[in-house]
């Protein structure tokens, strides 16, 4: 039998947040963090271009987790 598990007063919180937000906002938000990160290479900041690549997977990641929400839904209250 599989345990059931409410989710806390946060989740609840960011799921109701997050699933307000375009998915595509995160999609673009990542394209231009690289877009971002390739023009900084360019000109020369290699430490702040890494810093400003690495948040493309962050932005998808939360993406991911947005459609999830959008899809599945949080939990009903019984």
């Amino acid at each position: 039998m599989k345990e059931h598990r409410k989710e806390g007063q946060l989740a609840k919180e960011i799921e109701k947040r997050t699933a307000q937000i375009p998915s595509d906002i995160f999609l673009w938000s990542s394209v231009s963090a690289m877009g971002v990160s390739l023009a900084l290479k360019a000109i020369g900041k290699s430490s702040t271009a890494l810093f400003v690549g690495q948040w493309a997977a962050p932005f998808l990641l939360v993406g991911i987790y947005n459609k999830i929400v959008k899809t599945t839904g949080s939990d009903k209250e019984d």
